[in-house]
């Protein structure tokens, strides 16, 4: 498997968004997220899968002016105030499902909009937010075959002038966060992080048997921030592509911030700074980060 794709197929990715304050952050991370929107060929549209589009369905937003949503608690006003004004693009709600049939995917014209796992990366990747911006969501009631079989049918987007961008945390354990470790992760973070780099880079139509490793209960103690990855494990084992590492790093012990790209040489993260500090009166596991 090569890392490249032929001319005039998009690229596509998995982000390790972390914090929702590396919206307003100048880091290693979000420096790489720049990096990353700079080499792209002006996409079409850009779908994304976010962590916190979480629900009991499989659904893309239909809208043609999604709203920004603030959905965390205990942070600054400025980062409420961010606002991510990009268009949707309705039509490709209805080729998304019949790309995907006979997996049923609803249209979602009012409910949803564009959330913090989607913003607050593409405010660094594609900071004029003039790229029609459309999400997928996460059914919660599938498992995990199911999310990295859905990515593998989603691939052909991407010849089509689609940048398909997953957002989540490769380890995601919010109970587990200390905050005095910035830039450090657990043992068992590491552990867990190594061992899905290896897949990911060399059999990522394995990447769901990760649930067999001996730390996924630490580090996936939740589904919803893992499955993303799932997504681009999909598309690179469809299209016998092989993602690279654009920036990988820890935060507070408990979070990855690894983030891959399929398609696309590109690395980031030449900045000094690493994770932003975490509000000090709201514990990780009830800001919904």
């Amino acid at each position: 498997m090569s890392g490249q794709t032929s001319p005039g197929t998009m690229p596509a990715a998995f982000f390790g968004h972390g914090n929702p304050m590396n919206a307003l952050a100048v880091n290693r991370y979000t420096s790489a997220w720049r990096a990353f929107g700079r080499a792209v060929p002006r996409p079409r549209a850009i779908l994304v899968i976010s962590a916190h589009w979480y629900i009991g369905a499989t659904a893309v937003t239909a809208m043609p002016r999604p709203r920004t949503i603030h959905d965390f608690y205990g942070f600054p006003p400025q980062l409420f105030d961010v606002e991510y004004p990009a268009p949707g693009l309705p039509e490709l709600a209805e080729e998304v499902s019949d790309l995907v049939h006979p997996t049923w995917v609803g249209a979602d014209v009012d409910s949803w909009g564009i959330d913090h796992g989607t913003w607050s990366v593409l405010t660094h990747a594609f900071p004029a937010a003039d790229i029609p911006v459309v999400q997928l969501s996460i059914n919660a009631f599938k498992g995990l075959d199911y999310h990295l079989g859905l990515g593998a049918q989603l691939a052909p987007l991407r010849e089509r002038g689609v940048l398909i961008v997953a957002s989540g945390n490769v380890v995601h354990n919010l109970g587990g966060v200390d905050p005095q470790l910035v830039d450090q992760g657990f043992d068992w973070a590491r552990r867990f992080d190594d061992a899905a780099r290896e897949v990911m880079r060399n059999e990522p139509t394995e990447a769901a048997r990760l649930d067999a490793h001996r730390d996924f209960g630490s580090a996936v103690p939740t589904p919803d921030h893992f499955i993303p990855l799932l997504y681009l494990a999909g598309i690179a084992g469809a299209t016998r592509t092989r993602p690279e590492v654009l920036v990988d790093g820890y935060a507070y012990g408990s979070l990855s911030m690894t983030a891959y790209t399929l398609g696309l040489a590109c690395r980031g993260g030449d900045q000094p700074a690493g994770a932003p500090s975490l509000p000090a009166d709201v514990p990780a596991d009830s800001a919904n980060i």
